[in-house]
């Protein structure tokens, strides 16, 4: 094939997926495999940034999503909310941000809480102003569109909907 001929069709990382009814979803899956690396990749080095380097990027999630209204949550509703299936990861997790002091464990009736601390909530802070100062000021400089964003952020929710759907039917082949 000659150079001038030569296209090059969407950015998949198995072309041998692309070959199907669907074939952008190929191309989604590529991009979200960057997203998610190059996502957790900011979550550590802004974290370490604000002072606490070393943590996972589970661990970050679990943070702010603790810190979340500032109300104390079940190991239940981190799960639900963080769509973690293995319930060990995020105990795992929570034990490493209680030994840095930045949650604390409490009851609920008879189920166990977690909520933030002072020096936890405090970190969530220094983490916002390290985000706001280097990732939202060049998401912003790029002219993205904030309503475009919350639409990609609904259709990511609604396939990751699918993605669920299709695992508990490969579970039960």
């Amino acid at each position: 094939m000659s150079r001038e001929r030569m296209t090059i069709g969407p950015v998949v990382s198995s072309a041998h997926l692309a070959r199907s009814a669907l074939p952008e979803s190929s191309e989604m899956e590529f991009a979200l495999t960057m997203a998610n690396h190059a996502f957790h990749r900011w979550m550590t080095r802004c974290m370490a940034a604000a002072g606490e380097p070393g943590m996972a990027p589970l661990e970050i999630l679990i943070l702010h999503l603790v810190h979340h209204r500032e109300r104390p949550k079940t190991l239940a509703d981190i799960c639900l909310v963080l769509n973690v299936e293995d319930t060990h990861l995020v105990t795992y997790a929570l034990r490493k941000l209680g030994e840095r002091e930045l949650v604390e464990t409490g009851r609920k009736g008879k189920e166990k809480t977690v909520a933030i601390t002072p020096k936890g909530a405090e970190l969530c802070t220094r983490y916002g102003e390290v985000r706001e100062a280097l990732l939202i000021r060049g998401l912003k400089a790029t002219g993205v569109d904030p309503e475009e964003m919350s639409r990609l952020a609904a259709l990511l929710r609604a396939i990751s909907g699918s993605y669920d759907q299709a695992a508990r039917a490969a579970a039960s082949l």
